[in-house]
């Protein structure tokens, strides 16, 4: 059988290994941007001990080709570090070689993947009185030079759940006895056995950038700099992003919500109703806190800035709401309607127009509209026809009296480039919006904060505009690159950042997309992707609750019903 990997053609026996066959063509690479992490075939990812062709039991003459390889028509596709998938794949291996170590050195601690500090995962370490993070980085660099094998096996769930509780692991026991299949995978070694829900690298010593930093009830697992894999991460002080996803958690104990194993049992027993309205309490104090906080300041304009899908424009209307109680005047402006004329946007090298570039906005203008508002002029609003690609002038004007606070709400909104400089700091008040999801899997696997914002982006996507799951993928990688590099830089300088998540939502959200993922098939170029997704969508119960969320919810943005849009 002939394969196709890379590009490169390389006959391939019965037994042989991707990895093997990697080798034979010279594409290990010698450093991490370079070598091989996994394979993508057929719209799913797979590690490189996958055998694409299997000799039959007894039929040595008569190999059999795997689904994926016939799918594709023998293609491959190697992903390294630069690619999303080769990256969860190199997560997920320092994950189990962390949990390992943490094992054999302290076989009674609880540890728990905490939060995500940039290219970097704060863990924290309970019952482990003589915890010391240097001991943990050598063991765990002892174990990356054995190069231990990582071998996957499939187990009958019960055994499987009896395992778990046996060894202390109570979460991931709970979590287990809601999934709907009769056997579970996992990778192991010696006795310790875990699994992280996707693919993970050949072996330990692919494991070969990182560093682990001690902190406080815990370390900081630091990963290889996105940029530059061959080196790690600078890891950037965040001690306002970390406090809140503190509050968080302690959102998660007061509301007894602190794993998808709570949530389910809050939905089956019909406490997710509180669950929503104490959520929805929590919410509208922070708005609340919020207006306070300008009102105190004095500030005339608010900032609000956040990733896709946080929900920027209901929590724009609901601090416009807070902000009348103390007898403000909120005008909500938009930094949308400052674009530059589609036809007048340089493209970049690679020909395309970079739409989420802070070129594409006039700074210049929109610096000296404000500046005239807060000295007491009249000025004439510009806004942006999307049809056209180009800016209109409508004859909307707008003057403020002593008591207009401005919410402006835009992609770019914390980036100095957008605040006036004759204008004193103190009348700018910046709001950092993001859904900081403290809920887990179980200790060992957290949500990704970007899950959320892409769930809610997928139903948003297709109930408003009609798009397929699979053109909103096609769109994410480069949302996504656009966040990191004109959001996420600045949002420890926000004067507050408030967090959007509600730990009910996964359980509305599953009704509303479920349907949608499981109609993408196998061969489809994002499959991996939304299995991804539907592999934690399987472990939560979907619950019918819809009618319990109030109208001016940040979850009614994307399933419906917002007030704010009428």
């Amino acid at each position: 059988m002939k394969l196709l990997i890379d590009g490169r053609g390389i006959q391939t026996q019965p037994g042989q290994s991707l990895m093997t066959l990697v080798r034979s063509l010279g594409l290990e690479g010698e450093s991490l941007k370079e070598r091989p992490l996994a394979a993508k075939i057929a719209g799913e990812v797979f590690t490189l001990n996958y055998i694409p062709l299997r000799e039959k039991d007894g039929e040595a003459d008569r190999p059999s080709m795997r689904r994926a390889m016939a799918a594709s028509g023998g293609e491959v596709r190697l992903l390294r570090y630069g690619d999303p998938a080769g990256k969860e794949c190199y997560i997920r291996t320092a994950q189990f070689v962390i949990f390992l170590a943490i094992r054999q050195l302290w076989p009674q601690a609880r540890a728990k993947m905490n939060c995500t500090l940039g290219s970097s995962v704060y863990m924290e370490v309970q019952r482990a009185d003589d915890f010391s993070a240097s001991v943990l980085k050598k063991r765990v660099q002892q174990l990356v030079e054995e190069n231990i094998q990582l071998i996957r096996r499939r187990v009958p769930l019960k055994e499987a759940v009896e395992a778990f509780s046996r060894e202390g692991q109570e979460d991931k026991a709970r979590l287990l006895s809601w999934r709907e299949q009769d056997y579970f995978d996992e990778y192991f070694y010696g006795d310790f056995a875990d699994y992280y829900y996707g693919e993970m690298m050949p072996s330990t010593g692919y494991l070969t950038v990182w560093d682990l930093i001690p902190a406080d009830g815990g370390f900081i697992f630091v990963y290889p700099d996105d940029q530059n894999p061959d080196v790690c991460a600078k890891v950037p002080a965040m001690p306002n992003f970390f406090a809140v996803f503190n509050e968080g958690e302690r959102w998660c104990s007061l509301m007894e919500c602190e794993t998808v194993a709570d949530l389910n049992d809050l939905t089956t027993s019909g406490r997710i109703r509180e669950l929503i309205r104490v959520n929805e309490a929590l919410h509208e104090k922070r708005y609340a806190q919020a207006a306070d906080m300008v009102c105190q300041r004095g500030a005339r304009v608010v900032m609000l800035a956040g990733p896709s899908s946080s929900g920027k424009t209901t929590s724009a209307n609901r601090l416009a709401t807070q902000l009348r109680v103390h007898g403000k005047k909120p005008i909500l402006m938009s930094l949308d309607d400052y674009y530059i004329d589609r036809d007048k946007i340089a493209p970049g090298p690679d020909g395309k127009l970079d739409l989420e570039h802070i070129n594409t906005i006039d700074c210049d203008l929109f610096r000296r509209d404000i500046e005239k508002l807060l000295s007491g002029e009249r000025i004439l609003l510009p806004s942006f026809n999307f049809l056209t690609g180009r800016r209109e002038w409508r004859g909307k004007e707008l003057m403020l009296h002593a008591d207009s606070v401005i919410i402006v709400e835009g992609l770019h909104a914390l980036n100095p480039a957008m605040h006036p400089k004759n204008v004193d700091p103190a009348l700018i008040f910046k709001l950092y919006v993001s859904p900081l999801l403290p809920l887990n899997l179980d200790d060992h696997n957290r949500i990704p904060t970007s899950y959320l914002r892409l769930l809610r982006r997928i139903v948003r996507d297709y109930e408003t505009r009609g798009s397929s799951v699979q053109k909103t993928l096609s769109m994410w990688g480069s949302v996504q690159a656009g966040e990191k590099r004109w959001i996420f830089p600045y949002q420890e300088h926000a004067d507050m950042i408030f967090n959007s998540s509600t730990l009910y939502e996964l359980a509305v959200l599953k009704k509303h997309i479920f349907p949608l993922l499981t109609a993408v098939e196998p061969e489809d170029e994002c499959y991996d992707e939304v299995r991804n997704i539907v592999k934690i969508l399987n472990f939560v119960r979907e619950a019918d609750v819809d009618d319990e969320i109030p109208p001016t919810s940040l979850v009614r943005e994307f399933i419906g019903g917002n007030t704010f849009y009428r």
